[in-house]
């Protein structure tokens, strides 16, 4: 598909720019948050997002609302159902599975998506339009009108491992989750060695929301032995189960609180990593800081501990050093990045020469 991919971090600033009156469609595969992102990002906004799956809607009254007759004038008119903003206040209308929708919920959008209306009322100024589809073989899908694609915008909506690592922090997932995604994630959308695009049928397979599950189911167990390898097999599937598992049991990559803590003690650990495992500890340190509110009575310690991790790479590790430095440009940890030139200005200098260099 040749439309334009974005990431997290690129589709709000799309949002940003883009009028409310434009409407967009957003293309991928489930379960990879696209009516989470909206909804924080509209709440922000203070604007209600609402979310209707158009692929359960069996009848166009699903979507408009009941006929009654007006005594008044003789006349039918529809009830609004139950989603519309009768208060005038803008909203977001999250279209969700549009190609999926049968033909006759997909005749009532159009007029949505050319008039912002819906069986005559009309949606309050400033409301957006987005609709959500799936792509692959492995869905069974509804061919769209054109007319109806012209009307929107179109998006290949891609978020990155490392935003959904950085969601999984802010969001509190349990910490081996996002320990086994971050060194390898291959696993997160998918099982390695799947065909892309195979239709699975019913064998599971791992994707984002699944694993938001298996945190959830073990969020407050100390061990993951016996029933939890079924429950987490049934979620991911087997192979995944089996790989997550394996690598709770297995020696942990250090952490970026490691590393922003305790850098001199576990330097001699730095010394036998390969560029894939410090790029996650690169990754860890700047999702650290990211997320967590460093103590002002700790700042110094971070700072210094930060300068003297880079340096180390620089020095003995130069394609770390390249890769870190890529994070601090990269838009992804903002927050990371207003640390190093708040507190860690020997290193933001430094940071700031290596970016020229690499170019």
């Amino acid at each position: 598909m040749s439309n334009i991919r974005c990431n997290i971090t690129e589709l709000i600033q799309v949002l940003d720019i883009m009028p409310a009156k434009h409407n967009i469609m957003l293309v991928g595969n489930h379960g990879i948050g696209k009516s989470e992102i909206l909804t924080e990002y509209y709440k922000s906004k203070d604007m209600r997002v609402v979310a209707l799956f158009l692929g359960q809607m069996s009848d166009p009254g699903d979507l408009i609302g009941l006929p009654n007759k007006d005594e008044s004038t003789g006349k039918t008119d529809f009830m609004p159902p139950y989603w519309f903003p009768i208060d005038g206040k803008p909203i977001c209308l999250f279209l969700d599975e549009l190609n999926r929708a049968r033909p006759e919920i997909l005749q009532t959008i159009m007029d949505l998506a050319l008039n912002r209306k819906l069986a005559g009322r009309i949606l309050p100024e400033g409301s957006r339009i987005i609709a959500a589809v799936n792509e692959g073989d492995q869905y069974q899908l509804t061919d769209l009108d054109p007319a109806l694609v012209s009307r929107f915008n179109i998006v290949t909506f891609a978020p990155t491992p490392q935003e959904w690592l950085l969601w999984a922090k802010k969001t509190g997932l349990d910490h081996r989750v996002i320990e086994f995604i971050q060194e390898d994630n291959i696993w997160l959308d998918k099982t390695p060695d799947a065909k892309e695009g195979a239709d699975t049928g019913l064998d599971k397979t791992p994707d984002r929301r699944a694993w938001k599950r298996v945190s959830d189911i073990i969020k407050n167990a100390h061990t993951l032995s016996g029933v939890y390898s079924k429950a987490i097999s049934s979620i991911v599937g087997a192979k995944a189960a089996s790989a997550f598992l394996s690598s709770v049991s297995a020696h942990k990559i250090l952490s970026g609180r490691d590393i922003l803590y305790n850098f001199n003690e576990k330097r001699t650990v730095l010394d036998s990593y390969q560029i894939h495992e410090l790029s996650v500890v690169n990754d860890g340190i700047y999702r650290f800081l990211e997320v967590e509110k460093v103590p002002e009575a700790d700042k110094a310690k971070v700072a210094k501990n930060a300068e003297a991790y880079f340096d180390y790479l620089a020095k003995s590790k130069k394609e770390a050093a390249a890769h870190f430095a890529n994070l601090y440009v990269s838009k992804t940890y903002p927050n990371a990045v207003s640390f190093f030139a708040r507190d860690c200005r020997v290193l933001t200098m430094s940071l700031v020469i290596y970016v020229k260099g690499i170019k």
